[in-house]
């Protein structure tokens, strides 16, 4: 056998070392792997809010494309007052219309509150949403563009049947210096409400 065949060889034995090394550490360190098969096709799932008081409205649509995709979240929300607002994925659905029935923000993992791009945080802390006037008629509108790498779909850790949450008030992700700051990020009262389900793809 030549030098330069040996060489290939070689080369194509680390590199499917390596692969396996790789594939063994994903496996590893994601938790939905352990129990649950890898999902290729793509996930769809909406979320229409309800409010107490009858006032704030709007759909949500999420999308994961495949396992350990990022979760993309988009639809708009009316009917907040302007500014930032809480926006957190909740532990359990929602009950008789009622907010308070779904629970703390999901946090299988056990960590305190944060922001969104923490490296430790709730699984459910998503940040705020912000509400705007907008450019045409006026109207105080939330438009939701999120693209999270933490939630899924899927797995031991998904998020369909929980709830969505829109707070009172601004999330402080967890800077505020108090005790409440890491539990709930001081985001006030829950104006709205809705428990996520998969569907199908929306429509065009």
């Amino acid at each position: 056998m030549g030098k330069g065949v040996m060489y290939v060889v070689a080369a194509v034995v680390f590199i499917g070392i390596g692969a396996l090394v790789a594939g063994l550490s994903i496996w590893y360190h994601h938790p939905n792997l352990n129990k649950e098969p890898l999902i290729s096709e793509i996930r769809y799932a909406r979320c229409v809010l309800q409010s107490p008081n009858g006032i704030v409205s709007g759909t949500l649509y999420l999308q994961q494309s495949r396992s350990f995709s990022p979760v993309l979240i988009s639809g708009n929300i009316t009917g907040l007052s302007k500014g930032k607002h809480g926006f957190h994925i909740h532990q359990w659905g929602v009950e008789n219309n009622d907010c308070k029935s779904t629970g703390g923000h999901y946090n299988p993992l056990g960590y305190s509150h944060s922001a969104p791009n923490a490296t430790e945080r709730h699984m459910g802390d998503l940040g705020n949403v912000e509400a705007k006037a907008s450019s045409t008629k006026g109207d105080i509108i939330a438009n939701v563009g999120i693209t999270d790498k933490v939630l899924t779909l899927s797995g031991q850790y998904s998020i369909v049947g929980r709830a969505i949450v829109v707070h009172e008030g601004e999330d402080d992700l967890g800077l505020g210096g108090d005790s409440g700051s890491l539990k709930t990020g001081n985001a006030g009262g829950r104006v709205a409400c809705c428990t996520l389900y998969l569907s199908a793809a929306p429509k065009p």
